[in-house]
């Protein structure tokens, strides 16, 4: 049975949106949790925005021949029906097995995507008609792009269930973050400390660079020593007493 697609509060995606996906391996790494980037996940046209948003999760299998045919495009069990399933927000996140000679979407389906605001696509495998999809507007990240259509190499057989994209486990409703670096996935009940963790690093880091651009040396800094937690601990307090 699929698992329904629960909302992702505002203020979940605007501390989110402020965070990279470089702190979030990191935080995440600290947590225990090694394979969390998705792999072969680039984006598809420069400049996408980052993203934030729960995954609405799509499994393929390999191709069979009696099952993986154009005449199962209009199957009760297909991408089209999976896609009208998919709320507003969240992103599609594709378990393609790595496929890389057969392309999950094309334009017609990333046109209905965009229609029902979705706010991205994430796959290891890759997408056709590429013009198409990028005129739609759709952010995309994948393996890039092939000619043939899905039923070329897979079969697919559900949506909503737990799959395997880019070698990491993906269940419906972890949260995905996802830009130039590619995608992560943030299990959904370690969201709260993972956040908290996260904006506290982003926030850390920036003043470790500003320490390097005013000609500071690594050693003691990156990462801090206790002489250099005390400077850090006092200049949070500053910017606190700032915003009062």
């Amino acid at each position: 049975m699929a698992t329904t697609s629960l909302p992702l509060d505002e203020s979940v995606i605007k501390a989110l949106q402020g965070v990279t996906t470089a702190t979030l391996t990191t935080v995440l790494l600290k947590h225990g949790l090694r394979n969390v980037w998705l792999r072969g996940t680039r984006p598809l046209a420069p400049g996408q925005p980052r993203l934030v948003g729960r995954a609405f999760t799509l499994r393929f299998v390999p191709a069979r021949e009696d099952l993986a045919t154009p005449a199962s495009w209009g199957s009760p069990i297909s991408t089209r029906a999976a896609i009208e399933d998919m709320p507003a927000g969240c992103i599609a996140v594709v378990g393609a097995l790595g496929v890389t000679d057969a392309g999950i979407f094309g334009d017609i389906l990333c046109a209905r995507l965009r229609k029902r605001g979705v706010a991205g696509l994430v796959t290891d495998g890759v997408v056709r008609d590429v013009a198409g999809v990028l005129g739609t507007g759709l952010p995309v990240w994948g393996q890039g792009t092939a000619a043939p259509a899905s039923v070329a190499g897979l079969t697919f057989v559900g949506w909503q269930e737990p799959i395997d994209c880019g070698g990491v486990a993906v269940f419906p409703n972890d949260v995905i973050v996802v830009d130039q670096d590619g995608a992560v996935l943030i299990p959904a009940a370690m969201l709260d400390e993972v956040i908290a963790a996260s904006v506290e690093q982003e926030r850390l880091e920036g003043w470790i660079m500003r320490e390097v651009e005013r000609g500071m040396p690594l050693p003691g800094l990156y990462p801090p020593n206790e002489e250099n937690k005390a400077r850090y601990k006092a200049w949070t307090e500053g910017q606190g007493a700032d915003r009062c």
